[in-house]
């Protein structure tokens, strides 16, 4: 099968982005809904919930993309390979879009911020059994797997971009830094949320896992 020509892959690739922008729209139309009261309450219903952290995040799509194709322009009018600058742009700001929206909704204040109460867990797999034993399958399913894809884009996209990264231990090791960071920033700030050993494991193991998913684009030094 030939090579597609340049106008034909801008083609192919403009066809994939309509959908995805699509996607997002309907995405953020599906989040901003139950927002009414949040818009009475200015600034909270939006960045104070996870709904307006889902709409903004989902809106942020286009600027994210125009972000990404501005960067990898700059990288080629200085010299860069273009598909090199492609790739490089697209890791980059990949990876804070897909992890910044899950840290901010990490670190959302609980019912009682600012109070007394600090709540730590570090017994291994002691919260992931209470979920499990506690609430419905699909409860436990959306919080694990909420766990594991905090810092899925990071993972993935780090060793794509950076050669020192491309390899499932290290991207595992960054992933548990990250998630001690945040669990920390929850116990300094006192946000009346549960720092938790097993928010570790699984945001670090969701990392690791989605490194290892792409393993067949990591860059090599």
């Amino acid at each position: 099968m030939e090579p597609l020509a340049p106008p034909a892959r801008r083609t192919r690739r403009a066809a994939l982005l309509v959908p995805a922008l699509l996607a997002a729209a309907a995405v953020a139309f599906l989040a901003q809904r139950p927002l009414g009261r949040g818009h009475r309450a200015g600034w909270n219903g939006w960045v104070g919930t996870v709904n307006g952290i889902v709409f903004l995040a989902a809106a942020a799509l286009p600027a994210a993309v125009l972000a990404a194709w501005l960067l990898a322009r700059r990288r080629r009018a200085a010299g860069v390979e273009p598909g090199w600058a492609r790739r490089s742009a697209l890791a980059e700001v990949g990876a804070v879009y897909g992890t910044a929206p899950w840290v901010w909704m990490i670190l959302l204040p609980g019912a009682d911020p600012g109070g007394p109460r600090r709540r730590v867990n570090l017994v291994p797999l002691h919260d992931i059994a209470e979920v499990v034993a506690a609430g419905p399958p699909a409860t436990a399913v959306a919080q694990i797997g909420g766990n594991l894809l905090v810092f899925a884009a990071l993972g993935f996209l780090a060793p794509v971009r950076f050669a020192a990264l491309a390899s499932v231990r290290r991207v595992l090791a960054l992933g548990a830094a990250c998630s001690v960071l945040v669990e920390l920033a929850q116990y300094v700030l006192r946000l009346d949320r549960v720092s938790s050993v097993d928010d570790v494991l699984l945001n670090a193991g969701g990392a690791a896992l989605a490194a290892l998913a792409a393993r067949r684009w990591w860059r090599r030094a």
